[in-house]
């Protein structure tokens, strides 16, 4: 099973989306342990679609970034860097308010793929939505 990455922290993934989609979209992390990270997304006008709800595009982004983030953290030793290959979401919930929250955790952690799984929910708790992506690691 792979590990967490020592030299990946926080503040080095903070710095690392400057200037891209995450941080556009105002992607802000919590939490990074062995097996997840937790990341946050503050609801504003810009992420509604026009029918006045969250835009399922917004709650992707977070999903995505959160698991792309912990594959960071957790990339075999000699790995370079990893692309996802597959993603599915699953939105049964919405918001318009406040914040979403995605608590991404490992399901897979191998040499070639990871799996990673989302759980993505308001700030009650109530899930908005579920989200599955595999990442190709890259050497």
């Amino acid at each position: 099973m792979t590990l967490l990455r020592p030299d990946v922290t926080l503040e080095y993934l903070r710095k690392r989306q400057r200037g891209c989609l995450p941080e556009l979209l105002g992607v802000e992390l919590v939490s990074l342990e062995s097996g997840a990270l937790v990341g946050e997304l503050p609801i504003r006008p810009e992420l509604l679609a026009p029918n006045g709800f969250l835009h399922a595009a917004s709650v992707i982004g977070l999903a995505d970034t959160c698991c792309g983030y912990a594959c960071i953290a957790h990339l075999p030793e000699g790995a370079k860097n990893f692309t996802t290959v597959e993603l599915k979401s699953n939105h049964v919930g919405t918001a318009r308010e406040g914040k979403i929250i995605a608590k991404a955790t490992a399901v897979h952690l191998g040499r070639s793929t990871h799996v990673w799984d989302a759980t993505v929910t308001n700030a009650d708790g109530k899930t908005v939505a579920l989200f599955r992506c595999t990442q190709m690691i890259l050497y």
